[in-house]
């Protein structure tokens, strides 16, 4: 009997450490993170494709964390803050990071 406690209070060790090793840290992401931040980062570009005055292909979009940074080139100044805009409004948006410049 005393075996069988030790094998248990082994295995329950084990599951825990491995437990431990799928979470994130600061600088990586869990699988989970990974794809709610591809959710967020789609759902970034799709309403950036949805704007009239946007131009969806000089806007780069990454997410991190439910941080989105905006790079690329747009026409005028009023588009780089109507990125911005947009993209605070897609649900799960932590916040925004604006680095686009005017062409």
């Amino acid at each position: 009997m005393k075996i069988y406690s030790h094998y248990f209070t082994a295995v329950l060790l084990s599951f825990f450490v491995l437990l431990a090793g799928c979470s994130s840290t600061s600088k990586e992401k869990s699988t989970g993170e990974y794809i709610d931040d591809a959710v967020i980062t789609t759902k970034v570009k799709a309403a950036f494709v949805e704007d009239d005055d946007l131009k969806a292909t000089e806007i780069q979009v990454e997410t991190f964390k439910g941080v989105v940074q905006l790079s690329g080139f747009v026409a005028n100044a009023s588009h780089v803050s109507k990125a911005s805009r947009v993209a605070r409004e897609v649900k799960g948006v932590q916040s925004v990071k604006n680095d686009i410049r005017v062409k």
